[in-house]
């Protein structure tokens, strides 16, 4: 798409007040794509004052008149599904098979389950002699990353428009172009003016000053856990309401007595999928000392399949692509065994690394420890059950994971005494209606389905 020169504000595209800009850059040829206004604090508070002018007349609308304007949202979405795959194949590097079956495609389940919420949630309730009320949190800052750049606008801002709230986003400055298709996507459904608006923008500049604006209610963020500590600071000064959404060091646990070639299969193809950048990927394989060294040959064959280019994608951009050969290069210097891949360049042009599985790692290590956001898997060995618990606990994080067992009975046993916010059983389908989010350093709340909802929403009681 042709990238727009103002921000969308009060319903319309306006210039930005600032004279920077922002380069977009295809990572897998680091050609430039276009340019987007570089937003000023100045910016931000006008969205906002737009955000909170119509702040009112939106809470007041019936729910099932936001859920059809919701509806509209997904269905100019659907209509437009073929350019949405195709930007986010630009501006992130996703391939296309992926782009379209998850970055365009998810999007429309996720917007079109709370067209269906919006009209169908108890807003209103009976306890005793009280009737308690779930009314909107108010204007929401909205910041999105940039690896699944439209899934995250619309997991937060579909819950926040059918709670009642109006929106400020300010999306990731890598991927901005999906954001502003976006934003055309919301004005032809035909949102009253001041719902949604859009800044563009650097993080510690315009995402700063949306989180820390005197006139927004609540916080979204979806980043990393260092940012999300400085949010969480900023808006903890001021009594504000934080939704993050944070880093993973997921566990793909495999028991004994699963299928083992299935398991790791799997596991392998769940880290590659976005060039493993994806904050619940199931980056730690824990394998029983008996099959440890069959899995490890398992894990390179199956990743000798997910061809740098063409499978797997490249990393976002130059900084992220040093990032993570940087840490196998740590990999390599604390003592784990390459099995595949490595920090070599794959391709001559692009950010690519090679689809990388570590051996002989030990729970203390960098790469078992710190997340990594890309094709890289580690895998540990454990002697028991107590033991892979002992280790999948044995991070700061708790998002994601997944355990696979001979019986369902069993692996449910275990995944409940995992501490993370949603596992997997024996290969269990992404559900977009169940809650996502996390334990520990992974973050504070929830998205998706009912869970996603509540959090924009505060209660009122009435005593009778």
């Amino acid at each position: 798409m042709q990238a727009q020169s103002g921000m969308y504000i009060g319903g319309a595209w306006r210039p930005a007040l600032g004279e920077e800009t922002i380069a977009v850059v295809n990572p897998a040829d680091e050609q430039i794509i276009g340019h987007v206004p570089a937003g000023t604090p100045a910016d931000v508070d006008a969205a906002v004052r737009a955000a909170r002018e119509a702040f009112p007349g939106w809470a007041a609308t019936p729910p099932a008149e936001r859920a059809a304007l919701i509806g509209a949202v997904r269905d100019g979405l659907a209509a437009r599904k073929d350019e949405i795959a195709a930007t986010v194949t630009a501006e992130l590097g996703a391939p296309p098979a992926l782009a379209e079956a998850v970055h365009a495609g998810l999007p429309i389940v996720v917007a079109g389950s709370y067209a269906e919420l919006a009209a169908t949630y108890p807003f209103e309730e009976k306890l005793g002699n009280s009737t308690v009320y779930a009314e909107p949190v108010g204007v929401v800052g909205a910041i999105t990353p940039w690896n699944y750049p439209l899934h995250q606008i619309v997991a937060k801002v579909s819950p926040a428009l059918a709670a009642g709230c109006t929106v400020v986003l300010k999306p990731a400055e890598d991927t901005p172009l999906t954001a502003q298709l976006f934003a055309q996507v919301v004005h032809e459904a035909g949102l009253p003016a001041g719902v949604f608006n859009l800044v563009t923008g650097l993080g510690p500049v315009a995402g700063q000053a949306l989180a820390g604006h005197e006139d927004v209610d609540l916080v979204s963020f979806t980043g990393s856990t260092a940012v999300g500590r400085q949010i969480g600071a900023v808006a903890g000064a001021a009594v504000k309401r934080v939704a993050l959404e944070l880093g993973g060091k997921s566990a793909n646990v495999i028991l004994p007595g699963a299928d083992l070639a299935k398991a790791v299969n799997v596991g392998v193809a769940n880290v590659m999928a976005n060039s493993g950048q994806t904050c619940s990927a199931w980056t730690r394989m824990l394998v029983h000392t008996d099959v440890y060294e069959e899995a490890v040959s398992l894990a390179a064959d199956a990743v000798a399949k997910y061809a740098p280019g063409e499978r797997v994608g490249p990393l976002v951009n130059a900084k992220q692509r040093e990032r993570v050969r940087g840490y196998i290069a740590k990999g390599v210097e604390e003592g784990a065994r390459v099995v595949a891949g490595g920090a070599d360049a794959p391709l001559d042009k692009g950010y690519y690394v090679a689809p990388t599985v570590f051996a002989d790692v030990t729970p203390e290590m960098t790469i078992a420890q710190e997340e990594i956001f890309g094709p890289v898997i580690s895998i540990l060995r454990y002697e028991d059950e107590d033991d892979a618990l002992r280790i999948a606990n044995g991070t700061v994080y708790g998002l994601a994971g997944a355990v696979w067992a001979a019986d369902p009975e069993t692996a449910t046993a275990f995944a409940r005494r995992m501490d993370t916010g949603q596992v997997d059983i024996n290969g269990g389908r992404f559900n977009p209606l169940a809650p996502f989010g996390g334990y520990k350093q992974s973050g504070v709340g929830r998205e998706l389905g009912p869970h996603g909802l509540s959090e924009y929403l505060q209660t009122k009681s009435l005593q009778f």
